[in-house]
């Protein structure tokens, strides 16, 4: 199973990420660590990213998935899937073993947890463009972020009956 956990910056995906892969045993890949350094750049400087650039580092991520379901690798992902056209690229593969998780928060406490963070590329100022291009899924499992982290994994645990 590939378990996608997905939102805007600062909503907590890698955090909710890893420590859901650590007592899961699965595997954590960060789909941030998979775009082409044009990309970290482009939005380092403060730029939102076109489809168009996206579309490279989408291809990525397919594969990735591709080969843990051909594997029958047990993974959980860290992917911000902004738009339903994203995440039906990576769920097309197999519906039934891609599995979403929509972490969401207060508008707030999304720009707090963003400006406190240190040694990340995406700026505050690209918040906005994110919530502006968030298509909320319809399909997932939803989940509110603001309390601890070992709450929302055992939410998302009990969710997705995991």
């Amino acid at each position: 199973m590939v378990v996608i956990v997905m939102g805007v910056s600062g909503a907590g995906k890698t955090t909710v990420g890893r420590t859901l892969a650590a007592e899961l045993g699965w595997r954590f890949v960060d789909a941030d660590d998979l775009h082409p350094r044009s990309n970290v750049m482009k939005m380092a400087a403060g730029a939102a990213l076109t489809d168009e650039d996206r579309a490279p580092w989408l291809r990525k991520l397919r594969d990735e998935v591709a080969q843990a379901l051909s594997r029958g690798e047990d993974v959980v992902m860290a992917f911000s899937g902004l738009k339903q056209a994203y995440r039906t690229l990576l769920e097309a593969l197999d519906p039934a073993h891609v599995k979403w998780v929509f972490l969401h928060a207060p508008h707030e406490v999304l720009a707090r947890r963003i400006s406190q963070r240190q040694g990340h590329f995406m700026p505050a100022t690209l918040l906005e463009s994110q919530l502006a291009t968030m298509e909320v899924p319809e399909r997932a499992l939803s989940v509110d972020v603001t309390p601890p982290p070992a709450e929302i994994v055992k939410r998302i645990r009990d969710g997705l009956g995991v």
